[in-house]
């Protein structure tokens, strides 16, 4: 082979060569700007998903803040209750821990009680009312479970039916002829037929079930063929099955035994709460949601704590409600800026902390984790953190000290929160360098 064309071999296997690298540098460049499409696409999902939550979150909390006297409550009771003409109810008042109405974890909430700065006195509804569904101001008489429709309930919890109704064995408000006879048949002649399983009541005006067998004490017929417990009674566990329908008292007697509903009898030695049905010592301790075993005891109810600031017992959620308030055993509220993820409450970062950033309160991110026997992170408040471990803040931002913000307001925030400007140089130099020194004296400095 002559050298000219072994030159033009060569030549030609190294443009192959070159060409087929250049179109894999092609693919792999085209390759990469998908993936990075993809990323920001992921990402920008994630920033939605994260402002509908928060959206969702602040929304909930709204519905559920009602804490005044003049917004409507999430939840409206059934039944008919208006406020009358002429009829005033007086309003009772009582004591809740402050605890109650805190919202924002920085913002400790300080009682209005003269007499315990850890209780809230609120106006409240005397028993035997409750709130008006439309105008929170005014109480409305409280018939509970009966009277649910087409009746008014009256002061005592009396049922009144419209006309052509009638209150029937389940304590509601049924039409009868020749409006309408439930369970049976109207006739023109204004008579009722009752259905297979029914019969007239003694004034026959609606249709009962009939049970085959007389029922047993304290229980009413209220299935065909099926005796139940009568409204107040319930029937205990499944080894005391015999005993029958046994009344209920809400709350617990305490030291007692419940005899009626709602009824307790007190042993020997204990007395009945003021304005209440439970039974205990005489103590002076509030010791709501327990009793009194002495006068210097309080024994919880289940799913319940002491609380030695409010001598109450407070609605216990264990240790998975560090960021809200325990409203109820097991429910805990979340503060604002935090979302329920499964049993805890977790920050909200609008915008998100980047890949290499977490969210460690509402907003802030923590970035470098710091050395030290506790986990702590490098703060950096409405930004992002990048692969070293430092807080980058968004065009058009500047960093002050552990925050992001506009450069025109950081002589006014300084200006105007020096104590809070102090405490975030304090906590940056104790994070980057403070370990590696004694700083009980220079914080004491620091602060004059």
């Amino acid at each position: 082979m002559s050298p000219l064309l072994r030159s033009l071999c060569l030549h030609s296997v190294l443009l192959v060569l070159f060409l087929c690298v250049l179109q894999a540098l092609e693919l792999q460049l085209h390759e990469q700007q998908l993936k990075q499409q993809k990323d920001e696409q992921l990402r920008l999902r994630a920033e939605q998903r994260q402002r509908d939550l928060l959206r969702e979150h602040e929304a909930l909390q709204r519905r559920l803040s009602s804490s005044t006297t003049t917004r409507k409550p999430y939840i409206i009771p059934n039944g008919l209750s208006l406020p009358r003409r002429g009829e005033h109810p007086d309003k009772c008042y009582r004591e809740v821990p402050a605890v109650f109405f805190q919202y924002d974890k920085e913002v400790k909430i300080v009682g209005n009680s003269t007499t315990n700065p850890y209780l809230n006195v609120i106006e409240v509804c005397c028993k035997g009312w409750r709130r008006y569904e439309y105008d929170w101001s005014q109480c409305v008489p409280d018939c509970g479970e009966r009277c649910q429709e087409n009746g008014f309930c009256l002061a005592g919890g009396f049922c009144q039916c419209f006309t052509d109704f009638v209150l029937n064995y389940r304590n509601n408000c049924v039409p009868t002829c020749p409006l309408g006879c439930p369970h049976g048949r109207c006739y023109l002649n204004g008579t009722c037929k009752c259905d297979k399983g029914y019969e007239l009541d003694g004034s026959r005006s609606f249709c009962q079930p009939q049970c085959n067998t007389t029922c047993g004490h304290n229980e009413v017929c209220l299935e065909p063929g099926k005796c139940t417990c009568a409204e107040g009674y319930a029937r205990g566990l499944r080894e005391s099955a015999a005993l029958g329908c046994q009344p209920i008292c809400i709350p617990d007697c305490g030291y007692g035994h419940c005899v009626r509903p709602n009824e307790c009898e007190c042993f020997p030695g204990y007395q009945k709460r003021q304005n209440g049905i439970s039974c205990e010592s005489e103590c002076y301790k509030s010791c709501e949601n327990g009793f009194c075993a002495n006068s210097t005891t309080c024994v919880c109810q289940n799913g319940y704590r002491y609380d030695r600031n409010t001598t109450s017992c407070l609605p216990d959620c264990g240790d998975n409600c560090d960021n809200g308030v325990c409203i109820t055993p097991g429910n805990c509220r979340c503060f604002k800026g935090y979302v329920r993820n499964r049993e805890r409450c977790e920050a909200v970062c609008v915008g998100g902390c980047g890949f290499y950033g977490k969210c460690i309160a509402p907003n802030v991110c923590g970035c470098a984790i710091v050395p030290g026997p506790e986990r702590t992170y490098q703060r950096c408040e409405y930004g992002l953190c990048n692969a070293l471990g430092r807080c980058r803040c968004q065009v058009g931002m500047t960093r002050f000290i552990d925050r992001c913000m506009s450069p025109d307001t950081v002589t006014t925030y300084a200006s105007m929160n020096p104590v809070k400007v102090n405490a975030s140089l304090i906590q940056e130099f104790n994070l980057l360098l403070g370990r590696h020194f004694n700083l009980t004296t220079l914080s004491d400095m620091w602060w004059l």
